[in-house]
This record gives C-alpha cells, sequence and structure tokens, in this order.
C-alpha cells in the first residue's frame, strides 16, 4: 500500500476528536512529536559515531486538557484510558506501553516540577515496529506537552536527554541519543548531522525539490528490548576495549585489524562495520553539501551490506526490498537504498529523483508482494519539522 501522509493539521483534528470522544472534553493544547529515518550512520550513535537522520512526514499527536487533579487519565489509539498518580514518583507499570509516559513524567518530576493533572488522547500516524522511532516520537511529543503544562521550554538537547532516559529507565531500550535528536530538533528541508560523541546536532540542506525519500515498511515486526539490540552494543564495547581506545572515532581500520586475533570473527565484524560506517556517513554529508550524488548509491549500498554481513541486524525482507530498489535503478530514479533503523525487520528508505518516486513505490510494493505474500505500506516523505504545539 502507497500511503499519503496525514498533515500535522489533519492529525492534530483526529487527536481532538478522540480527547473528546474518551473524556467528553474540549483540548486546550496539542503536542505532536515526528518519527524519523537514518539516511545513513546505522547502530554507530552509540559508539560516538556520526549519524544523518531526518524527522519525516510521519507524527505522534497528543490532544489533552487540564482536569484539575493529580491525575492523569491517557489513552491511546482507543485502548482503554490509563490513569497516573502524578503525586507520585514514577516506577515503570502496566500496560506497556505506559511506561514511555510514566518515564518522560519522571524525567519532570526529577526536575521538581509539579505536574497538573490532565486527560489526553494519543493518536499516531509513525507505524509501530517499523524502525521509525515511534517510541521517541511519542516521548517527545508527551514532554513537549508536559513543557506547556508546567509553562516551560526545555532547552531541546536537555528534551532529546530526558526522553532518551525515559526510554532508557523504562523501556528497558539502551538507545543512543539519535532517534530523540531527530525527533526534536527535526527541521523540514534539512538533515540533521549528529556528532554522538559531541551531541552537536549540525543542519545539512536538503533542499533540492527534485530528491524525495520513499520509506518501506517490509510489515516484519520487531521489538528492540528482546536483546537483539543490548547485544549489539556490549559487542561494540567489547571491541573498543580491545582496540585499546577511549573512542571509536579514535579506532582506524588499521587498529581493528592489529586486534583481530584477539577479536575473533565476530567481534571484529562488529569493529569493522562501526569504524567503515562512520566513514561513510562523513562522505555522505559531503555528498549533500556540495549537491553531487555520484557516488551517494555505492555509500547506501555498504552502508546495507555492512549491516547485513558485518553487523548482522537485517533479515530476509529488508534485503530483498533493498534489492527491488537496486534492480528499478538509476536510469528510473533511484538513487541509493539501504535498510534503516535498528534492524531485525522494520523499514528500508530508497534516496529518489521526485518525478519517480510514485511510480517507484508501486513497483516495489507490487514485486515485494507478489516475491513474499507480504503487503508492505510505503510513503514518500521529505525532511519534516521536530516536536512542537500544533
Amino acid at each position: 500500500m502507497l500511503e499519503t501522509n496525514m498533515t500535522v493539521s489533519e492529525l492534530a483534528l483526529r487527536a481532538k476528536k478522540e480527547l473528546a470522544s474518551n473524556f467528553g472534553v474540549e483540548s486546550t493544547l496539542v503536542a505532536v512529536a515526528p518519527g524519523r529515518v537514518n539516511l545513513i550512520g546505522e547502530h554507530i550513535d552509540y559508539c560516538d559515531g556520526f549519524v544523518l537522520p531526518l524527522a519525516i512526514e510521519r507524527y505522534v499527536g497528543i490532544a489533552a486538557r487540564p482536569n484539575d487533579s493529580q491525575t492523569a487519565r491517557v489513552t491511546s489509539n482507543g485502548e482503554a484510558a490509563i490513569e497516573i498518580d502524578l503525586s507520585r514518583a514514577q516506577e515503570i507499570a502496566d500496560p506497556k506501553w505506559s511506561n514511555y509516559l510514566r518515564g518522560v513524567i519522571r524525567g519532570f518530576q526529577d526536575l521538581e516540577y509539579k505536574l497538573p493533572g490532565f486527560d489526553a488522547s494519543i493518536v499516531s500516524s509513525v507505524p509501530l515496529g517499523a524502525g521509525l522511532s515511534s517510541s521517541a516520537a511519542l516521548e517527545c511529543a508527551f514532554a513537549t506537552l508536559l513543557e506547556d503544562l508546567v509553562d516551560t521550554v526545555l532547552p531541546k538537547a536537555a528534551k532529546a536527554f530526558l526522553a532518551q532516559k525515559a526510554e532508557h529507565d523504562f523501556a528497558g531500550v539502551p538507545c543512543g541519543i539519535m532517534d530523540q535528536f531527530a525527533s526534536t530538533f527535526g527541521m523540514e528541508d534539512q538533515l540533521i548531522l549528529i556528532d554522538c560523541r559531541t551531541s552537536e546536532p549540525e543542519m545539512v540542506p536538503f533542499s533540492d525539490p527534485s530528491i524525495s525519500i520513499i520509506v518501506a515498511n517490509t510489515k516484519v515486526s520487531h521489538d528492540l528490548s528482546d536483546g537483539g539490540y543490548r547485544t549489539r552494543r556490549k559487542e561494540t564495547e567489547e571491541g573498543l576495549a580491545l582496540a585499546g581506545k577511549e573512542s571509536w572515532r579514535d579506532v582506524t581500520m588499521e587498529d581493528v585489524y592489529a586486534a583481530r586475533e584477539k577479536m575473533g570473527d565476530r567481534i571484529f565484524r562488529r569493529s569493522r562495520h562501526v569504524v567503515t560506517e562512520i566513514a561513510r556517513t562523513a562522505q555522505v554529508v559531503e555528498a549533500f553539501k556540495s549537491g553531487d550524488f555520484s557516488n551517494i548509491g555505492s555509500l547506501m549500498e555498504g552502508s546495507h551490506l555492512s549491516l547485513r554481513d558485518d553487523f548482522e541486524v537485517s533479515c530476509d525482507e529488508l534485503d530483498l526490498m533493498v534489492a527491488l530498489a537496486k534492480e528499478i535503478g538509476f536510469e528510473d530514479g533511484v538513487l541509493g537504498a539501504r535498510m534503516t533503523g535498528g534492524g531485525f525487520g522494520g523499514s528500508t528508505i530508497t534516496l529518489c529523483r521526485s518525478i519517480n518516486a510514485e511510480a517507484i513505490a508501486r513497483q516495489m510494493h507490487d514485486l515485494y508482494l507478489a516475491q513474499t505474500g507480504i503487503e508492505p505500506l510505503l510513503f514518500i516523505t521529505r525532511p519534516a519539522a521536530g516536536a512542537h504545539l500544533a
């Protein structure tokens, strides 16, 4: 299925209707935050690397109204309302999805903000389990909502780190900073180059209207708290220690080869991915700054092959979707393709000529469906605005 993107105004209206239906009240505020795709720089945000995400035109929206109590009543996508006692320091509880909210609330409590009670309804156009950071979008939208309720505006980086800590402590996912930074710092027509060693974002122009991105959700779901993500992170830590350096940014391929025998094959391959992916990311940034995309296809392909073979986070469906884009080829508008996100399922991105984007997406959809029996979800996007009040 090729889907069009719901506008922020349309999503906000939907959230308001949900709030009225669930609680019989009109909203006084709506907060939204986008999902993200990572153009390149995968699994290196927790390795002091460079990553190059963009906020996408898919959002989590939350409509809310204060309720003159010390209780938050929240519904999400039609599920039964949960109640959160705001007078108590938050701890992990059921249902599982509520812990993203509880973690953000705890972050505000730790900053000594006294939160008023409120009713809220959450809606989303970010596909779940697609590697598009629906959880970060939820955390950042909710943090933006709480900012308004306590009449403050946190620095963007502080809000992103608060949301990241919520995911670490309450969802059990030891993510890097990329997802929350992308959802918070996103800007229209801008990629976000994040130096994960210094936590400094730099905007990289994506201003050429003739270039677009196709996001293809393979519909193979994953759960990063199941251990795959955590295992890869531990393996990179082991590789860094064996390379004898303080930061991956100081590690060269010569260092990796010198430590190959100590590392063993698995840790060597994990280490090779980190070093080469950092280098590829820098090259893609230069391509966008110069407007020369002649080499971007090989860089995106190199990233995907490294994630497949060295980091082992791809899967058959992701590999197929990337192969289909490659088969369509440069002459028909494809500039490059790779898996995006944590892996173990999820989505691919295809950088393409805007004039060909819809035809490419429909062809990818039909071929993938014919070969797998799974109907994928595809949409076309350009860089979008980050978390804000709608």
